[in-house]
């Protein structure tokens, strides 16, 4: 279970997130406009930016626990990255086990550690590919590496920080239908920022809807979708929007 109290976080002195205290104990998804503080929550959970306030993981506060410590239980799945170097599928996700690696620095992977970067590559259906240069690879296929690498790292949490950018439909859902699973046969936890509301309800029952940087809503999808909220926060009526648009792709 993941816990914050009062959190403030940002950059350079400004705090982009104010008074966040929230449980999370199953799937959540994230929703909001551009600019209300979704990926610096995220960043912020991941231990990535100092914040003021308390995050606890099991009862645990951050400052109690050391960074590897936290790196293990939580990892986060980011927009595809613009530069990255050129290795193959498998050293790629080798990367997630890094941290179970004894002796990081010089040490070598152990049969476990290969066990598990290739069952993450099956997983994703990437274990063909293993000898493959990243550089080589569609989108959608970059992506399912990552999430491979992400999966090496046998978090407890993983952060999805709009992941399904560059991917088609197909790729875009079957990502989420994959990390459903997982986390429900693992008893883990998917928390996702996602822009596509469908994908959103798609991932869990539950939404926090955030708007200048404050958590303005957090409770089951049903009802934030049947109150006025979504259209106060993104100046819209979402509803009628989501219809239209599925009558024109029904057409």
């Amino acid at each position: 279970m993941l816990t914050l109290n009062n959190v403030y976080a940002g950059y350079g002195g400004v705090d982009v997130i104010k008074k966040i205290s929230l449980q999370i104990d199953s799937n959540i998804s994230i929703v909001g406009p551009n600019g209300c503080g979704k990926t610096t929550l995220l960043k912020t959970i991941a231990n990535i930016l100092p914040s003021n306030g308390d995050i606890l993981l099991n009862g645990k506060s951050f400052p109690r626990m050391k960074r590897r410590e936290i790196s293990m239980q939580i990892a986060m799945l980011s927009q595809q990255p613009t530069i990255y170097f050129s290795f193959s599928v498998y050293d790629t996700v080798m990367m997630g086990r890094y941290l179970h690696i004894k002796d990081r620095f010089l040490g070598m992977p152990t049969e476990k550690d290969r066990e598990v970067v290739s069952h993450s590559l099956a997983a994703v259906g990437m274990l063909d590919d293993k000898d493959k240069e990243i550089t080589k690879l569609s989108g959608g296929q970059l992506q399912r590496v990552f999430l491979a690498r992400a999966l090496a790292q046998e978090p407890q949490i993983i952060l999805l920080d709009e992941p399904t950018n560059h991917l088609d439909l197909k790729c875009q859902v079957e990502l989420i239908d994959y990390l459903k699973k997982w986390a429900n046969e693992n008893n883990r936890i998917v928390v996702g920022v996602l822009h596509d509301i469908n994908l959103a309800l798609e991932l869990s029952d539950n939404l926090i809807v955030m708007k200048d940087g404050e958590i303005c809503a957090n409770g089951p999808t049903t009802e934030i979708l049947s109150s006025n909220l979504l259209n106060d926060v993104y100046e819209m009526n979402v509803a009628e929007y989501m219809q239209k648009s599925f009558k024109r792709w029904s057409a």
